[in-house]
């Protein structure tokens, strides 16, 4: 057996993951993760760097040392699920895990409230998911600028007229501000703001067979049939950098001039995605350790959620209506 690592043995040591495509905010999200925390010798990232070979990200000492570092080509790369695989293969037995996007801005003490929020939430439940898609920020003039949607709860509810297509179960979401100083059960997960305990790593290894789009249902349904409850918190101390109509700056894995440079394209992958969340969601598909778990059905999600994968319908109460929207 081999020897735990300096993350596991420090109390309440917290392990980020990152997968990174291209993405120019990498370095600025580990500083800020780093330089941010109230105890920056208890994290620890694990990076999926996909960059071409001559940008790859080099961070110097002192925050090195607390980086697991995987480089990949990403004319290579298979997609965001496929990269977070990777990226959670590189935890070492850390008390909590914390899965973000590389686009991420950290405030001051975020690691003090997290951890503050796990144990409160583990009291209610010891499998908790904390998430949230978080405040946004944009950088100008090299800093980033906050644009605070609220500053309490933000749940998620299914995205007004989303409805099931018939070709696929993909549902799109959205965050709605609730006036909770308490902590929210939710029914949906943030695959760039996911807090948990580090058990989590074992019990709901990532699943590198999706792509993007579906990748938060899928885990999120295979946590709650397992048991584990979703809550929202107030004020999650992360902002997320997202695309705005002017582009975000980085390329994606589906860009057109990347994906003409592949083998296999970004749509077969994506087309592979859709068929196998239907045959988790609408087929009962057995799908291993990437399937649904046994201690709550979906028709138990479905009278808690309003979203039936049986039926193929979605009740109000899984729209805004939820929070009296």
């Amino acid at each position: 057996m081999s020897n735990p690592s300096a993350g596991a043995l420090l109390e309440d040591s917290i392990f980020i993951s990152i997968a990174s495509f291209c993405d120019p905010l990498l370095e600025f999200t580990i500083r800020s993760a780093l330089s941010q925390a109230s105890r920056p010798e208890r994290v620890f990232i694990g990076v999926v760097d996909q960059q071409m070979p001559t940008l790859r990200l080099q961070i110097p000492e002192p925050y090195a040392q607390q980086l697991r570092m995987v480089h990949l080509n990403p004319l290579e790369a298979r997609g965001p699920c496929w990269a977070r695989a990777i990226a959670m293969s590189l935890y070492q037995g850390e008390r909590w895990f914390l899965q973000v996007d590389s686009h991420t801005w950290f405030e001051p003490g975020w690691d003090e409230r997290l951890v503050r929020w796990g144990h409160a939430c583990q009291v209610l439940n010891p499998r908790c998911l904390i998430t949230a898609y978080p405040n946004p920020f944009q950088m100008q003039d090299g800093q980033p600028v906050a644009q605070l949607v609220s500053k309490q709860v933000l749940a998620h509810v299914v995205k007004t007229d989303c409805a099931f297509t018939a070709e696929h179960p993909v549902l799109y979401f959205e965050a709605v501000p609730v006036a909770s100083d308490q902590p929210v059960l939710g029914l949906h997960i943030a695959a760039g703001c996911l807090f948990a305990p580090g058990e989590l790593v074992n019990a709901l290894p990532y699943d590198p067979f999706l792509y993007f789009h579906g990748e938060e249902q899928a885990f999120a349904l295979r946590a709650w049939t397992r048991g584990w409850d979703i809550f929202h918190v107030p004020a999650v101390p992360l902002y997320h950098h997202y695309v705005g109509p002017g582009g975000s700056g980085r390329p994606m894995h589906w860009s057109p001039e990347l994906d003409a440079q592949r083998q296999q394209r970004s749509g077969v992958l994506s087309e592979a995605a859709n068929r196998r969340l239907a045959h988790l969601l609408w087929h009962g598909a057995d799908l291993g350790q990437y399937g649904l778990g046994q201690e709550r059905s979906l028709a138990d999600y479905a009278a808690f959620s309003g979203i039936d994968y049986a039926a193929r319908s979605i009740a109000p109460l899984s729209y805004k209506a939820r929070f009296g929207y």
